[in-house]
């Protein structure tokens, strides 16, 4: 019996039992890895970083997906950029009103892998009539098309490798140009703890693009490091100040049942320790 020792942090890491190896390939782009474990379930990494397990997806997944949808409102075309897991697909396709959702992911192998070894993430949804799956570069694809989408979900790996180009002001701006008036951008954007610089980085490009921006917060225990966060830019100011009875009219007329995500935790996620704020150059009480 081996073990999985995670590369992301120097001199800092964890360590997964890996009771059964799975599946272990280097697809075109990337070394993709499957494992099953005692505690997790099944865990994907992709160059020796874990993107994904069975046991705690569902939060990452439910807080890139209902936060903005459900400020937003009204979303009816949704773009995700990455997530070849299909966590982030089962999620936005949940929503009853959303017509259509296109998926650009650059690594089809991710996608066939794990319809076969991670078929609860997508639960199906892989086949729903109003995906458009796209294997193409994310990059490319938000700044030559003439498409436009109400959210864009960037469910990304960490910016190193073919993600490290998602993370670049380009991509924001493209993902600017490709949102309709009230439109809303999320992205992955690390452990603040452990990955400061990027969500400084992000900050920086995102001021000035959006009428406003932001961050949120999921504490997912596979991403090392404390809370995840979430990049947040939306067309219309008023997204991220929505009253709670709002949100919970949104989520009972849903009719989706979560794990984690509810309105309290949707507008509790958007308060920011005061090192990330002070990082940011916010007021607390933005």
């Amino acid at each position: 019996m081996s073990d999985f020792q995670e590369t992301l942090f120097e001199g800092y890491g964890q360590r997964f039992q890996i009771d059964k190896l799975l599946h272990d390939v280097h697809t075109e782009h990337q070394h993709l890895v499957i494992f099953e474990n005692a505690r997790m379930g099944r865990v994907m990494a992709l160059d020796g970083v874990v993107q994904t397990s069975e046991a705690d997806e569902f939060i990452y997944h439910e807080m890139l997906a209902h936060v903005p949808i459900l400020a937003h409102g009204l979303a009816r075309r949704v773009l995700i950029i990455g997530g070849g897991d299909g966590g982030v697909l089962r999620e936005v396709a949940r929503h009853r009103d959303i017509e259509s959702i296109t998926m650009v992911e650059i690594d089809d192998t991710v996608v066939q892998t794990c319809k076969e070894f991670l078929p609860n993430h997508s639960a199906g949804t892989f086949d729903d009539p109003r995906l458009k799956l796209v294997i193409a570069d994310g990059m490319h694809f938000v700044t030559s098309t003439e498409e436009k989408f109400d959210v864009i979900i960037s469910d990304s790996t960490d910016p190193i490798g073919p993600a490290e180009v998602l993370f670049s002001e380009r991509f924001y701006q493209a993902c600017r140009r490709c949102l309709n008036d009230g439109g809303i951008l999320v992205t992955q954007n690390g452990t603040p703890f452990m990955q400061l610089g990027e969500v400084q980085t992000t900050a920086k490009r995102l001021h000035g693009l959006f009428a406003d921006w932001h961050f949120y917060q999921a504490a997912v225990p596979t991403y090392l490091g404390g809370a995840m966060a979430f990049a947040w830019g939306a067309c219309n100011a008023e997204s991220r100040k929505l009253p709670l009875e709002t949100l919970l009219q949104r989520f009972v007329g849903s009719g989706i049942v979560t794990r984690y995500y509810n309105p309290h935790v949707h507008i509790a996620a958007f308060a920011l320790p005061q090192y990330v704020l002070h990082a940011i150059a916010k007021p607390s009480n933005d």
